[in-house]
């Protein structure tokens, strides 16, 4: 969950980390640091607890000077936000540096072990250990650093992205993967190491996904690959699918904003990408997921985490209605912990933005050890779930930059209703007319979010009237209770206002002794088969004097006369509305964070990338 960017060429090394830092802060922003090799070989280190501007302001008053160098962008997870804590971390003798994303589990042994041996730490944090290790290997024989971090990491247990360095050898930079991403990016006479594509973007588009377990040795015009046991591994130079526009902000004030802007055209192009030539593939490498195997499958497990558990939790209603399967959701973080019974006509299906996300990732490897097939609906390609999946569905949101995810949530739903869709009526529970149904709906959808983003001030002037507000409640029932879950979920995120959601029928069974005069509740009302149901829970708050946010269908009038305010959106099928109503909720969230001075695209304590358990 940090950001890792490494470069060796013709340039200023400050600059071009300095510039990939502010590409990767998302993933981190606890604090921040560059080491640079300059020309007389020496190896300097700038850290500073905080954002980048204050790293940039240390090097206005001590540049530094040189054509290689690393750099990194924390998220705290051994040792507080502090300076000593910040990365690159440096040996004793200051020869070799650092940066590291990940956890090494097996750090505290590690650490008493090089203690014993007479070793000084200067930090709490876990990366500390792995430096300070190589820095032995080199003085008990290793011939050279490529050979010290291979033997440094054959004492290592745990996830882990490294780029290192070393003033004994200045024309080289260590890039090792093992459960984090790394990518190489391959420029004319300069190379680059980065833990996504968008620090990359300004220099080049060919890239290498380093595999699991691969080294890369970096030089000004070479990328050699090496296996974690020394051996030459063949490196395969990819090309970046998305555009420098893509990933700024394009005017916008947020990424969080544009990204919310962005779905009408994301949604365009995830549904039209799974209808090539009229109708719907799977692919992985070329191969299509067999019509066979589909209709043999007799479960389905949807497992994800955060945003996109609630993804998963629309699809379960989808797939409850378009075929007679049992569905069931679960958290990655508890899936991979349950006793299971998992055969190949169990289909476990994950969700994920990223596509490294740790737990899902765990649970997809513990699905398949069982003998299960496994369905990835992931937004990056050559990330590890994509490539470890036996079968791809790729959402196209583009790059979300956003830590509180928009774009990539109604895409990740986009897509799971149309597999939805696709199962049912290749397994008969559907019939022609109800898939049509379907598809001509979810050919709708983009159409509607465009409407609610065209009618933003009355969401704002909502946002302000409930802004001051300790904690709200968010309620929703049959397929929008995942909507008010996810709704909650955005407020929290972003503006850190206490938020819960809830199933609207749950309310009477506990939570409504907090309702008081004037408490937000949020109620996702719009036209549905419990229609009758929510405005009766509606009204029970109402007696209780709460303060009442109706999202609601265009032209039901009625709801103004037991709401305070009341948002509309378009009508749409029941089925497809969450991806509608929760673009309202997105916005209210934005607002009300903007509304209390929050840094929106930088939300405390969180990272957008959770490769850590």
């Amino acid at each position: 969950m940090c950001g890792i960017v490494g470069y060796i060429g013709g340039r200023q090394a400050c600059t071009v980390l300095l510039d990939g830092l502010k590409r990767l802060e998302y993933r981190g922003y606890d604090s921040c640091g560059i080491a640079v090799i300059n020309g007389e070989g020496d190896l300097r280190t700038t850290k500073r607890k905080g954002r980048i501007q204050g790293l940039e302001e240390a090097l206005k008053s001590g540049p530094m000077d040189g054509s290689v160098g690393i750099g990194h962008t924390r998220w705290a997870t051994h040792g507080h936000p502090s300076d000593a804590n910040s990365h690159p971390h440096c040996d004793e003798s200051g020869e070799i540096a650092i940066v590291h994303n990940g956890i090494i589990e097996n750090y505290v042994d590690i650490r008493h072990e090089l203690e014993r041996g007479g070793h000084t730490f200067k930090s709490e944090t876990d990366t500390e250990a792995v430096v300070l290790l190589i820095a032995e290997k080199l003085k008990n024989g290793a011939a050279d650093l490529l050979e010290a971090v291979r033997a440094a990491l054959e004492d290592v247990v745990g996830q882990y992205a490294l780029c290192v360095m070393s003033s004994r050898e200045p024309e080289k930079l260590i890039a090792v993967r093992s459960g984090a991403p790394l990518i190489v990016g391959v420029g004319d006479e300069e190379n680059f190491v980065t833990s996504d594509a968008a620090p990359v973007l300004p220099y080049t588009k060919k890239v290498i996904y380093l595999g699991e377990g691969e080294i890369a040795v970096l030089t000004r015009d070479s990328v050699r690959g090496v296996s974690m046991e020394g051996d030459d591994v063949p490196l395969e130079i990819k090309e970046i699918q998305w555009s420098m526009e893509q990933a700024e902000r394009m005017g916008y004030e947020t990424y969080m904003l544009k990204e919310i802007f962005e779905q009408p055209e994301a949604l365009r192009r995830t549904y039209y990408s799974l209808l090539p030539k009229g109708w719907f593939e799977i692919e992985h490498e070329g191969e299509r997921l067999t019509t066979h195997h589909l209709r043999k499958i007799d479960k389905i497990y949807l497992v994800s985490c955060g945003t996109a558990y609630h993804a998963g939790m629309v699809g379960k209603y989808f797939l409850d209605i378009t075929t007679d399967l049992d569905i069931q959701t679960d958290f990655s973080s508890e899936f991979r912990y349950r006793r299971l019974k998992l055969d190949r006509n169990k289909f476990v299906t994950v969700i994920s933005q990223s596509g490294e996300t740790a737990d899902t990732l765990a649970s997809l490897r513990a699905a398949k050890s069982m003998g299960s097939s496994v369905l990835s609906i992931v937004n990056v390609r050559e990330s590890t779930i994509a490539r470890e999946s036996d079968h791809v569905i790729y959402t196209l949101a583009g790059p979300e930059i956003g830590v509180a995810s928009t774009k990539a949530y109604t895409s990740q739903i986009m897509a799971i209703s149309m597999f939805a869709v696709f199962l049912g009526h290749l397994r008969g529970d559907i019939s022609d007319e109800e898939r049509d149904y379907y598809l001509n709906g979810l050919k709708d959808v983009p159409d509607k979010v465009e409407r609610v983003l065209e009618n933003t001030s009355r969401i704002r002037e909502c946002a302000e009237s409930i802004a001051g507000a300790r904690s709200s409640f968010y309620l929703g029932r049959g397929f929008n209770f995942p909507t008010a879950l996810e709704g909650a979920l955005k407020n929290k995120e972003i503006s850190y206002m206490h938020c819960e959601g809830y199933s609207g029928g749950e309310m009477k069974h506990g939570p409504i002794a907090l309702i008081e005069k004037g408490f937000p509740v949020i109620a996702i009302c719009t036209r549905s088969a419990t229609y009758e149901k929510m405005i009766s829970n509606i009204k029970e708050v109402a007696a209780r004097d709460g303060y009442i946010v109706t999202i609601a269908s265009e032209g039901d009038n009625f709801l103004e006369s037991v709401s305070d305010r009341v948002l509309y959106v378009p009508e749409v099928i029941e089925e497809l509305s969450p991806m509608v109503n929760v673009v309202a909720l997105q916005l209210l969230a934005y607002y009300i964070a903007e509304c209390r001075g929050c840094d929106i695209d930088k939300p405390r304590n969180l990272a957008k990338s959770v490769t850590v358990e």
